[in-house]
Formats: C-alpha cells, structure tokens, sequence
C-alpha cells in the first residue's frame, strides 16, 4: 500500500506506481491530456493493473483521441473492460488517483512530478465514495476510434499481413498518428502500406469504413493529397461491370525501391 509521497521525473512513474499498489479498482479524476497519454503507456507497462475508472474533463478527451495512437491503444483497454471513460461535471483543482486504500494528488512543480498520498482512512474512504457516486450519474464518453488490435487483425485478413506489417512499422515510426497535420494520420498510414504493396484503392478504403477507422470519402481525399505530392500513384484495373477500379502503387522507382521507412520521411517532409 503507498503509504508515503512519490516523487519522480514523469508522471507516468507516478501512476506506474499507483497502478501497481492499488488492490482494488483505481478511479483517476481530472487528468490533464500529457496525464492521460502517460497512464496509457503506464497501464501497459504494470503487470497486472486494476481496472481503472477514467473520469476526466470533456475538452482533454476531445483533445486525446485526436492522437489514433493513444485513442486505439485506449480503446483496446476500453474493449477489454479494463478501462472505462466518463466525463466529469464540475472539475476539481487537481488530478487524482483514488482507491479505496490511497489517494494521490498530482502536482507538477520544475519539471518533476509528486504525488502527494494520503492513507487517512476517513479521508480516503470518503472522497472515493463521492467520485463513485458522481461516476454514476457521469455521461459515457466515446472515443470513436477501434481498437489497435481489432485493426491490426482485420488489416491482415482483409487486405493482407503485408499491408498490416507496413502499418505497424510506420506507426512504430510515429509519436503521433492524427488528422490535423502534426504527424501523420492514420488514413494516411494505410494508404501508404496499402500502396507499398499495389493494393487497390476500393479494398483499404472498404476496409477503413468497414471497421470506422473512416469514410470512403476520407480515403479519396487523403489519396489525392498524396497523389498530387507524387509520393503515390494509380493505375486502372478494369472490372466486368462499373467504373475500373484504382490500383495503388508508390510515386516513383525510387521510393518502390526503398522500404516503407524512408516512404513514410518523405510523406513526414513533403506533408509537414
């Protein structure tokens, strides 16, 4: 049980530690947006967490899942009926973790992190049945993103493991993967790896709406934002009856020559 402050460099050490003491489910209220891409990476990283009960402001949350890295890894755990995310109602001062042994407040002071624990029986029995009570009357919060391993596998069924491979390799090139020009969106990803290895543009765009990663729409702009950068091009496949279909493949010779890596820097440098 935490029974003194904890004191570290990020606050992921912090949660890290509540994550791993709690022993019984553990509500975190009113973490800011950097809280709550730590806690992702925290929860992953504690062998066997507590379920966790995210009860956070509406804004910060808006403002999370417009990072499909953080918002799919989320929403593995929310699948997973590991994590569950309301929006708070009036917001506290301060972020907490609460069980029903600790409470920790967070508090940001020079660049390092404390959590400021408390054991008080009283205090701590008391504040993690209020925020139980306001939980139950909170509004669901829905991310809107699939899960990354739901992707993952319907990428590889659908479209091949080649593609899904290419995904994961340029997503594991990227701190952030969203629509609003800081790094690349996952549209974008796809259609690269889908391009890499000559995929048509009807299946990966079927696939996207199929699954809500997104509309077919979405995958037809994103494909002629990379199509007029010339990091990718097409080629019709006739079909039997209807317009031909588009075929992907990469922009020139030098880029199909070269692994998905160096395709996904230059997408990163022509698109910035």
């Amino acid at each position: 049980m935490l029974e003194s402050d904890l004191h570290a460099g990020t606050r992921g050490e912090v949660l890290e530690r509540g994550l791993s003491e709690a022993t019984s489910d553990l509500i975190l209220v009113n973490p800011t947006r950097a809280t709550m891409r730590e806690f992702v990476d925290a929860y992953q990283a504690v062998p066997d967490p507590p379920s966790v009960s995210l009860f956070a402001d509406e804004a910060p949350l808006k403002q999370l899942v417009e990072d499909f890295l953080i918002a799919s890894a989320l929403a593995d755990m929310v699948a997973a009926d590991a994590v569950t995310v309301r929006t708070l109602g009036t917001v506290p001062r301060h972020s907490l973790m609460v069980s029903e042994e600790f409470l920790v407040s967070l508090v940001e002071s020079g660049g390092r992190i404390c959590g400021l624990t408390t054991v008080e029986e009283s205090f701590v029995t008391g504040t993690y049945d209020e925020y139980r009570t306001r939980w139950a009357d909170a509004s669901s919060f829905s991310l809107r993103t699939p899960p990354l391993s739901h992707i993952r596998e319907t990428l590889a069924d659908d479209i091949g493991q080649d593609v899904a491979d290419d995904f994961d390799t340029v997503l594991g090139m990227l701190e952030t993967a969203r629509g609003n020009g800081d790094g690349l969106d996952e549209v974008t990803v796809a259609l690269l790896a889908a391009a890499n290895n000559s995929q048509l543009l009807y299946d990966i765009s079927r696939w996207g709406e199929d699954i809500r990663l997104a509309s077919k729409a979405t995958f037809s702009r994103s494909k002629n934002q990379l199509e007029d950068a010339g990091l990718i091009d097409t080629a019709k496949v006739p079909i039997d009856v209807g317009r031909p279909r588009l075929r992907l493949k990469l922009g020139d010779d030098e880029l199909r020559e070269a692994g998905i890596e160096k395709v996904a820097r230059r997408t990163l440098q022509l698109l910035d």
